[in-house]
């Protein structure tokens, strides 16, 4: 009886990952290290030593760190833009789209990470200002714009009445994280959990129609 030959290795050298997959695994990696040390303490060698890429090869994808701290945020208000889909909530249910909306902000926002990072701002603000300023064009201000088209759709139908949408998106913001994230950051709590989320979130949309909604 003839023996299985054994399935050939494959010859060369191994597959490389593309730029757009190293670019994730360097950010996720740089995340960690900004979470945990802060922003001057993060060690671009470390990161690089974490993500299995070089120096040379990080420094190719992130030419600084004001770089990939900047890609840090954007990656995560990305994930909050997918996850709100506001143009799908247009048409629906005015309560339910309004309060998925806000649970994906509270998700972003109440996550551990985030309160980490933003401590790490309010810290090094001063000593770095271009992490402020990353901080505050790429999360504040688009989560807000998120939250302000999807209420100026909502105006424009005659679905709720608000004079200034911008305002009102900063309010419910507001309204949604600000007790939860100083309770965090000054060790009342360890964490926001799920069901703390869902009933804050029930209560934020309770209040903001019951101020906005057609009389």
């Amino acid at each position: 009886m003839l023996e299985k030959q054994k399935p050939s290795r494959p010859r060369g050298r191994p597959q490389v990952r593309c730029d757009d997959e190293t670019r994730r695994v360097i950010i996720l990696a740089a995340e960690r290290q900004f979470c945990e040390l802060g922003y001057e303490a993060a060690n671009i060698n470390i990161i690089a030593q974490n993500s299995g890429v070089s120096t040379k090869t990080l420094y190719r994808l992130f030419p600084t760190k004001a770089d990939l701290f900047e890609r840090v945020i954007a990656l995560r208000i990305a994930e909050f833009v997918i996850e709100a889909d506001e143009e799908n909530l247009e048409a629906g249910d005015l309560r339910a789209g309004l309060v998925h909306l806000l649970a994906a902000y509270g998700h972003l926002v109440l996550a551990v990470d985030t309160i980490a990072i933003i401590r790490l701002v309010l810290a090094e603000a001063e000593r770095f200002p271009e992490v402020a300023t990353t901080f505050w064009e790429q999360a504040i201000e688009r989560t807000n714009a998120t939250l302000e088209r999807w209420l100026k759709a909502q105006v424009a139908k005659g679905r709720l009445v608000i004079a200034d949408p911008h305002m009102a998106a900063g309010m419910l913001r507001g309204m949604m994280a600000m007790e939860p994230q100083r309770a965090v950051m000054m060790g009342r709590v360890s964490g926001i959990d799920e069901a703390t989320i869902a009933a804050r979130v029930e209560s934020c949309v309770d209040l903001f129609l019951a101020g906005t909604l057609p009389r």
